[in-house]
């Protein structure tokens, strides 16, 4: 095993160890959460080494990074997932290689995605992208959707062809009446969740914390987290 492939390992071993007893103190099953490892600004080898210890969710933020190392790992057993904010002239790139877009907040972006994902024939998971700094019906800082536009947005990618309605993300706030109350903020979006799911059974995922706060996601019951720099180490620049 080569030394960054044992760090790697290492690395995974203590988020797993992580995971788990967030798991058991909020009285979860460990196979209730899935671990995606956000693999920004790594190169194709890192990816390729977390494949061999057993990851298979995946995550990249910036098409321009994602097309070419997804290309790269084509031939590995990964579901790649896209959690930054996306313009509609990347669509085309995006749903070329992503299982699943976390970052859906407008009704233009289901529109492109929908198209593409005919044209590609491909179906694509969506996750609504909650906004939790934002006012009932005004963005985020960070993109996604006020929780007051949850409803009519889910209800367009249901409908869209191409597109499932998988479930709901949200990234912590900086700002606002949960910045500082990251459990506070993810116990909402499972209120968020419950509400959806009424409406749409089937849109049970939930995607919530990161390598500070994943224990907090845990506790308030979601699904997934997405963890980068806890697995893969402080970030370089791609070169």
């Amino acid at each position: 095993m080569t030394d960054r492939k044992g760090e790697l390992a290492a690395n995974l071993a203590k988020v797993e160890e992580r995971i788990a007893a967030a798991c058991a103190v909020a009285g979860r099953g460990r196979e209730e959460v899935t671990l995606i490892v956000v693999t920004k600004t790594y190169h194709a080898s890192d990816v390729r080494m977390l494949s061999e210890l057993g990851v298979r969710h995946v995550a990249e933020n910036r098409d321009q990074d994602a097309a070419p190392k997804a290309a790269a790992c084509s031939d590995l057993p990964l579901a790649w997932h896209f959690v930054g904010q996306l313009q509609t002239n990347k669509v085309r790139s995006v749903v070329g290689y992503a299982d699943l877009v976390q970052s859906v907040d407008r009704s233009k972006l289901v529109t492109a995605l929908s198209k593409e994902a005919v044209r590609q024939e491909r179906e694509v998971g969506c996750l609504i992208q909650v906004a939790l700094d934002a006012g009932e019906s005004a963005r985020g800082e960070r993109g996604g959707v006020a929780p007051g536009g949850v409803a009519e947005l889910a209800d367009l990618v249901a409908n869209a062809p191409g597109l499932r309605m998988d479930g709901l993300m949200t990234v912590a706030p900086l700002s606002g009446e949960y910045e500082g109350r990251q459990q506070a903020a993810f116990e909402r979006l499972m209120d968020l969740s419950t509400d959806l799911r009424r409406a749409h059974p089937t849109a049970n995922m939930v995607s919530a914390g990161m390598s500070a706060d994943l224990e907090d996601a845990v506790a308030a019951g979601a699904t997934h987290v997405r963890v980068g720099t806890a697995v893969l180490g402080v970030r370089p620049r791609l070169g």
